[in-house]
């Protein structure tokens, strides 16, 4: 599932008229470089969650699955975003439910390596996070159990779930999940909500939610004017190397 139904306010104007997974970088889409590396790594089936100009992104899902060979569904938000937890939820009666499923952000462009993380993912472990270490202030707390909590040192807040089973490790993550498909039976939260909550919660009931380290693979966040310009300027270079 790409998470595409974000209103994109820090890039606005480009965001006025395109949804922000529309967005092109080096000629194509955000959503369609996702989309062609969940392919890549084996997806049969991409759902795409839609609110902000969300017949734009019908379209696009419509030719990518002729071009991929792949089933495409949109789930479409209607009154509000559903932030990542309710939007997971809004589209579970898409999931087929065989095997645990990718859940990507829609503002990353990254080379990380998508089968490594899928077959990561134990039988034992309700989620697995790709994390990575870059300069921010948001922090995903582990221990040796798994999830623990998280922080942000600009506001000073953070979330523990239970106590700490040995030391504590902080990771940013890197906005990919592989999930196993009971979660979607384990919900229940309503409206709008970050999946993270529901990680703490599952968490604090013993689930165990691992992270995995993405090492020194490219990531970009295309979340502002500044980052986007970056992205562009740093995937011209990649590609134009790659092309010689």
């Amino acid at each position: 599932m790409i998470l595409a139904a974000g209103l994109g306010t820090r890039l606005r104007p480009l965001t006025d008229h395109t949804p922000k997974a529309l967005i092109e970088i080096g000629g194509i889409t955000i959503l369609e470089r996702i989309a062609r590396r969940l392919a890549a790594a084996g997806a049969d089936r991409i759902i795409v969650n839609v609110h902000h100009h969300a017949d734009q992104i019908e379209a696009s899902a419509t030719r990518l699955a002729g071009e991929l060979g792949v089933d495409v569904l949109v789930s479409l938000e209607g009154e509000e975003p559903l932030e990542t937890g309710g939007g997971l939820l809004h589209a579970a009666p898409l999931f087929r439910r065989d095997a645990p499923f990718f859940l990507h952000n829609g503002d990353i462009v990254t080379e990380i390596d998508l089968v490594a993380l899928y077959g990561a993912h134990g039988e034992d472990c309700l989620a697995t996070l790709a994390v990575g270490r870059r300069e921010t202030t948001r922090h995903l707390l582990f221990d040796e159990r798994g999830l623990l909590g998280w922080e942000n040192l600009a506001s000073g807040r953070s979330v523990r779930c239970r106590e700490a089973a040995g030391e504590t490790a902080r990771w940013p993550f890197a906005g990919i999940h592989v999930i196993s498909p009971t979660i979607l039976d384990r919900i229940t939260e309503r409206g709008a909500f970050s999946i993270v909550e529901v990680y703490l919660r599952l968490a604090a009931e013993g689930e165990r939610i691992l992270p995995w380290d993405v090492g020194e693979a490219l990531w970009l966040e295309i979340g502002d004017p500044a980052r986007l310009e970056r992205a562009r300027q740093t995937m011209l270079a990649r590609e134009a190397r790659a092309s010689r």
